[in-house]
């Protein structure tokens, strides 16, 4: 299976870092294809973007976006000319005008999720417990130990900044939905899905299926990567 010079760059959410991609990355390197993860400061929504930004500048040819959660507003933001197509991992995808926090707050709240709200300085942290009752239900304890131990805190500016025009207006998007997600409200995922036209697939995954589902999660970075190749 060849993608000719097609990259694929992995962009992380809230509580996560790089790592959270490891199975995601070694099933592309067995595929033969280069991918990327691109680490968010998780300081600003505008931060995080510039951050992107920095990776997409280093990259020749045409790249495949993947965003988990939070970073779906992140790659949306993007206005870097080598991504032809976007993938979004039970992910958050604001409207022109719109916050991350709009979107997050728009549906049902699970009975599970978490309650968060920011420290002192303005970080919000996900609790301890949260892992394994809403982030992450499917994942093994040793997974359980790997997410707590690396969570990033995520600044309570990331969700409060509206978004301009989002790039999935303009280039084809992919939305794997998780149906059993207790962090984001999968009738809001099937919503924004909608909205951007996106090829939609849903699965029965917890909020994190780059960990407890990564052979799916891989299947629609691929299926975006024949598209792209194909041109």
């Amino acid at each position: 299976m060849s993608f000719g010079n097609v990259n694929v760059v992995l962009v992380h959410g809230a509580w996560a870092d790089g790592s959270s991609w490891s199975k995601v990355i070694d099933r592309l390197s067995q595929l033969n294809v280069r991918a990327i993860a691109a680490p968010l400061p998780l300081t600003s929504l505008n931060d995080d973007v510039a951050a992107l930004d920095r990776v997409l500048e280093r990259i020749e040819g045409p790249v495949v976006l993947v965003g988990h959660a939070y970073a779906g507003a992140v790659i949306g933001s993007t206005r870097s000319p080598n991504v032809e197509a976007l993938v979004y991992v039970a992910a958050l995808a604001p409207a022109e005008g719109e916050t991350v926090g709009d979107v997050f707050y728009r549906g049902t709240t699970h009975p599970q999720a978490p309650q968060l709200a920011p420290d002192r300085h303005g970080w919000i942290w996900l609790p301890q417990d949260a892992f394994a009752r809403a982030f992450a239900q499917h994942a093994t304890p040793d997974e359980l130990a790997v997410l707590s131990a690396v969570q990033r805190p995520i600044s309570v500016s990331c969700i409060g900044e509206a978004v301009g025009r989002p790039l999935w207006q303009d280039r084809p998007s992919w939305f794997l939905v998780a149906a059993q997600d207790r962090m984001i409200d999968p009738d809001t995922q099937r919503f924004t899905a909608s909205r951007m036209k996106a090829h939609v697939r849903s699965l029965e995954v917890d909020h994190t299926p780059i960990v407890t589902a990564p052979d799916a999660v891989t299947e629609v970075i691929v299926e975006a990567l024949r598209s792209v190749s194909a041109r």
